[in-house]
């Protein structure tokens, strides 16, 4: 009564200022107007506030407990399967928030014990689970769930790919892969068609498909993942494209155009190499000037400095350019903006030091077009053999 009291409160000061104003009033005074609380709305509204609070602090607190739980079984050296279940069916059904994260992380423990199936078995049950009305969060986990669950169908199902000798099925092995093939080609295709970056999936998918030779539902996928453009830019999905037609024996023409994209977004990509050889091959002078400037923005990155093959290919395209009268013009026009740090990067006197030290072959390569490269500029990019253990 007293807590009641107290909530009351307000409203019994509201209507002592209301009656005091007429008194006010009366002596010429303005009426002071205050006004009448509900109290029911104070009270619904403090109730409202109290249960968010002690709903957000319950919510965290399970999750604090979630984790110190499993990181102290991680690290105990007796902890067993059975105490790793026990914990993780207990936060399940602790509280509703976590419970499709929490199925798909005791899946994930499953798995790193070789537990396939049971892992499977946890997510199809996790699928399956509703609460109340699905909320647009709950429908995303629940897709999540969808998607590693056919992860699991294709996981066993390589298992028993690799566990059939030499490719010949018997009936029953036959048909436990197609059945699980069936199982997880039906949510993978469905998951595929939301937009997001679904790499081990798309993969898992084409090597299904691939293997039962429906080329065209593959290739389907892969262009779909490519060029969709409500899918986030992906370097990996035209990866996937190039590689897969590359496996097929797809003309040049259609690598070129996989990988002129593939430039765009990562000029560093390693498959740009590929690029310039394609390039390279071309009698088209544009053509061989495009692999110069794809190989020279190889070399702007760090990564690639001591690559033999991109040198070696960067010499080759610069033998095919001497053979045009203007290709003083062309080398000048590409180097211009890298005249003051490729020096740097490229031909100083502890790298030459290092390549001759490392890679001999290297060294003779990058000496051979430093001053091609880099015409009236002084280069430090010299060193004579290592002479009773010294540079000289």
């Amino acid at each position: 009564m007293d807590d009641l009291d107290r909530e009351l409160g307000p409203h019994g000061a509201a209507e002592d200022c209301h009656d005091s104003s007429d008194d006010n009033s009366s002596k010429g005074g303005k009426k002071l107007k205050c006004p009448v609380v509900n109290p029911i709305f104070c009270l619904g509204e403090r109730y409202s506030v109290c249960v968010c609070v002690c709903s957000y602090y319950m919510k965290t607190f399970l999750t604090i407990i979630w984790r110190i739980t499993t990181e102290i079984l991680h690290h105990h050296p007796n902890s067993t399967m059975d105490d790793y279940n026990n914990v993780y069916e207990r936060m399940k059904h602790s509280g509703v928030r976590h419970h499709l994260m929490i199925c798909l992380e005791h899946a994930f423990h499953l798995l790193l014990h070789g537990r396939t199936e049971d892992a499977k078995l946890q997510l199809s049950a996790a699928e399956s689970w509703r609460h109340g009305k699905e909320s647009a969060a709950q429908h995303q986990r629940t897709k999540l769930i969808q998607a590693y669950r056919s992860l699991l169908d294709y996981a066993i199902w390589c298992d028993k790919k690799l566990t059939s000798s030499n490719n010949h099925f018997d009936s029953d092995d036959n048909q436990g892969m197609q059945n699980n093939f069936r199982q997880a080609s039906v949510n993978l295709k469905e998951t595929l068609k939301n937009p997001g970056v679904w790499d081990p999936f798309i993969l898992s998918y084409v090597d299904m498909l691939e293997f039962y030779e429906d080329h065209e539902e593959a290739l389907k996928i892969l262009n779909e993942y490519a060029y969709d453009n409500s899918f986030p830019p992906n370097p990996n999905a035209h990866v996937y494209l190039y590689q897969y037609l590359k496996r097929h024996n797809a003309s040049e023409k259609k690598l070129i155009r996989v990988l002129k994209i593939l430039h765009a977004l990562v000029p560093s990509h390693e498959l740009m190499l590929d690029y310039s050889a394609f390039l390279l091959d071309s009698e088209n002078k544009k053509d061989i000037e495009k692999a110069f400037g794809v190989i020279l923005e190889m070399l702007d990155f760090t990564c690639w400095r001591t690559n033999m093959d991109i040198w070696k290919c960067l010499k080759a395209i610069i033998q095919k350019l001497q053979i045009q009268e203007d290709w003083e013009n062309v080398v000048c026009e590409k180097m211009a903006a890298r005249k003051d740090w490729w020096p740097a990067l490229h031909f100083t006197s502890f790298q030459a030091s290092k390549d001759l030290e490392e890679n001999p072959e290297l060294w003779e390569v990058k000496a051979s077009l430093a001053k091609v490269l880099c015409p009236n500029q002084t280069l430090k990019y010299t060193a004579e053999r290592i002479t009773n253990g010294k540079w000289t």
